[in-house]
């Protein structure tokens, strides 16, 4: 390895040298700075993949442009989280090293993921951070919902991984290599194992993006878990496995059956997580099914990858993760010993709590797809792309259930400041400072991605695979 191979790779062992560091800190003088260490940690990597412009090329891994902004936005919803999840755990009994280390692992592993060269290091990276989640899904010890919710994200993700695995051996068994460059298929028709393998592989990344069929973890693991966790699971998540399918995509070549099964996944997730996500009365459970349907946006966009499809879908993951974020957040900082779930329970709140309120409403507007939010910005920029790529049917299927997704996304709204609490209000506490950044941030990245996106969507242009 050489000096410039080190520097390119220094975010990611900034990164895991942080959660061991954190870990065996933790473990002689516990304590709240964790938190503190934990944030120089992400700050320090993600400042080291935006100055430091080194490349590297090793086994498994190539640090590429689009390799570190992928990182750099990762560490951002890393940020993010562990400010709102300081003063909530504090709130909710959560003690220990464990919590910040976990994070700090969670990164790495989507940072490997996002780095990957071949699929014995893609299989790693996207199964480590999701072992992480695993942990974090059920860290809040007594609780009930939350266990349930651990247990089912670990069935499922290990189901997950053992079929993206099988896919895995069925292409090394067909093509003889795992290396992704030496996959890529020509014009002709892949071979029947290797097809078998790569349908697996698609399988096992459609649990990670909550894409039907493998979508029903979703709801029950994002409402028992801790909102900053959700926050992280719904927003850095996805991002890490949409680049990984990214990496995954060209070796089917010009397959033309790739095109059907993502018709097939875009069109049933649209349909399925915004009917379902209208007749939810809890908050958690409306933005897990509506995550579904954003994220049949995203599968919509890939079905149009060759027409500007695959930057739409990665500059629509920016907007949902900031909207994600916002959301979640919002719920983080308004919970004491138990998280305000119902929707209904945020009656008046724009009034009560400004800066939530507001950042709430944002959020909403921005998944609604309603200008100036930056959602509208996403949506438009993937039907955008789906109608030059001919994909009228789809498109216009996607336009009905975006707009059945304005119902359940604006009443919330209207919750916010349409509607007098009928309960005795509750006093709301006032809010830390590294709870108004964390609410800040994503709510001011959606606007000024709605109002001015052209330098994301340039960038992505410049440097996407």
């Amino acid at each position: 390895m050489t000096h410039g191979d080190l520097m390119a790779l220094m975010p990611l062992l900034i990164l895991a040298a942080g959660s061991v560091l954190c870990l065996l800190v933790g473990a002689l003088r516990p304590g709240k700075y964790l938190y503190a260490v934990s944030l120089i940690i992400i700050a320090a990597a993600l400042l080291w993949s935006s100055a430091v412009t080194a490349g590297a090329v090793l086994p498994g891994l190539s640090v590429t442009p689009f390799s570190r902004y992928c990182l750099a936005f990762l560490c951002g919803t890393g940020v993010i989280a562990l400010l709102l999840a300081r003063s909530y755990n504090s709130r909710h009994g959560i003690v220990g090293e464990e919590y910040p280390a976990t994070i700090l692992f969670a990164l790495t592993g989507m940072g490997v993921a996002c780095a990957a060269t071949d699929l014995l290091m893609l299989f790693l990276g996207l199964e480590a951070f999701t072992f992480a989640f695993y942990i974090l899904v059920a860290i809040k010890r007594g609780s009930t919902i939350g266990g349930e919710a651990g247990l089912k994200y670990l069935l499922n993700g290990t189901l997950s991984a053992a079929i993206l695995a099988m896919g895995i051996a069925l292409v090394y068994a067909s093509r003889g290599t795992i290396k992704l460059a030496e996959l890529v298929s020509g014009n002709g028709a892949p071979e029947p194992i290797f097809l078998a393998g790569g349908c697996l592989m698609l399988l096992g990344m459609a649990f990670k993006l909550s894409l039907v069929p493998a979508h029903l973890w979703t709801a029950d693991v994002y409402q028992g878990a801790p909102a900053p966790v959700t926050a992280l699971l719904s927003t850095a998540s996805k991002g890490a496995s949409l680049v990984a399918l990214l990496l995954l995509l060209p070796i089917f070549g010009a397959w033309s059956g790739l095109h059907d099964i993502f018709w097939l996944l875009a069109l049933l997730s649209m349909l399925a997580g915004n009917l379902a996500a209208l007749v939810q009365k809890n908050i958690k459970r409306m933005l897990a099914w509506s995550s579904v349907g954003q994220m049949g946006y995203v599968a919509l966009a890939l079905v149009a990858a060759p027409f500007g499809g695959a930057r739409a879908a990665a500059f629509y993951l920016v907007v949902y993760a900031a909207a994600g974020m916002a959301a979640f957040g919002v719920i983080s900082v308004l919970s004491d010993e138990d998280e305000p779930e119902a929707i209904e329970a945020y009656r008046g709140l724009g009034y009560r709590t400004p800066l939530a309120g507001a950042t709430l409403a944002v959020a909403m507007f921005s998944l609604a797809g309603i200008p100036p939010a930056a959602g509208f910005m996403g949506k438009f920029a993937v039907f955008a792309a789906a109608l030059r790529g001919g994909e009228v049917t789809l498109a216009l299927v996607g336009i009905f259930s975006a707009l059945v997704g304005v119902f359940f996304y604006l009443r919330v709204v209207v919750v916010l400041y349409m509607k007098p609490s009928e309960l005795p209000v509750k006093t709301v506490r006032r809010l830390e400072i590294s709870e108004m950044v964390a609410l800040l941030v994503p709510a001011a990245v959606l606007v000024l991605l709605g109002v001015y996106p052209q330098p994301l969507l340039e960038l992505l242009g410049k440097i996407l695979l």
